[in-house]
């Protein structure tokens, strides 16, 4: 019943702080976008020279994503699970520190996306950069920016105790946000494994890649908006026909 209702109910109990968490997100991805259109040097700045060569060496033999073609797709998988859930545990961690370190790297990551995808935009890629990369990037994106919102949830109730005590307060934002990362936990791995074994073959398998984003716009849209929603009406209804 974790996944089914704990999970959702949580998100819906903090559904303003995820929402405030995905409009920053969104202005650092512009911020990113808009500022790397403006300086190419930005993109080395974060992703390193030998990156952005080897990238600029994919697009000129015709094969731009090739950088997801290589290497051992199950260590691919295994190492991509282990760094995005280090740093979304770090996310969440740092949140004790009033929310602040959790914005801070939740606006580094929405920047690198925005650069990221400028890099594509200006050699006439950017709706190819979505249908490739948000075959994984569409559960890890999510992922992410829950998970800054699980450490803004953490930093929040210290510092907005309510009208309880700040410490019962502190482990009521501590155990929601415990909450919204263990069940965050499959999606990482899911991400992953898509990146690993999945976005390769978008060259090959064309179709499997696209119906692979379809499903995972699909099932974001539904489980961290459409089904807490619904399910928080749910309850409300029921605690109010018990009150009458």
């Amino acid at each position: 019943t974790f996944w089914k209702y704990d999970l959702p109910l949580t998100i819906r109990k903090h559904h303003k702080v995820v929402l405030f968490v995905f409009v920053v997100f969104l202005i650092f991805f512009s911020i990113g976008f808009f500022v790397s259109k403006q300086d190419e040097g930005v993109a080395r700045d974060f992703f390193g020279d030998r990156y952005v060569d080897k990238t600029l060496e994919n697009i000129a033999e015709g094969n731009p994503f090739g950088i997801y073609e290589s290497g051992n797709p199950f260590l691919s998988w295994l190492l991509l699970m282990i760094h995005n859930i280090r740093v979304s545990l770090l996310m969440f961690a740092a949140g004790i520190f009033a929310g602040i370190p959790s914005l801070y790297l939740l606006a580094q990551n929405a920047a690198m996306v925005g650069i990221f995808d400028q890099f594509f935009a200006a050699k006439g890629l950017g709706i190819q950069f979505f249908l490739v990369v948000f075959v994984h990037g569409t559960l890890e994106l999510t992922a992410i920016i829950v998970s800054g919102a699980a450490g803004l949830v953490l930093g929040k109730s210290f510092l907005f105790p309510g009208t309880i005590r700040r410490i019962d307060a502190f482990k009521q934002g501590a155990k929601d946000g415990v909450k919204i990362m263990i069940g965050l936990m499959p999606v990482f791995a899911l991400a992953a494994f898509f990146e690993g074994f999945i976005t390769r073959l978008y060259n090959d398998v064309s179709v499997l890649t696209t119906i692979i984003t379809s499903l995972s716009v699909v099932f974001v849209v539904w489980y961290f908006v459409i089904y807490p929603i619904r399910l928080g009406k749910k309850m409300t209804s029921q605690l109010n026909e018990e009150d009458v």
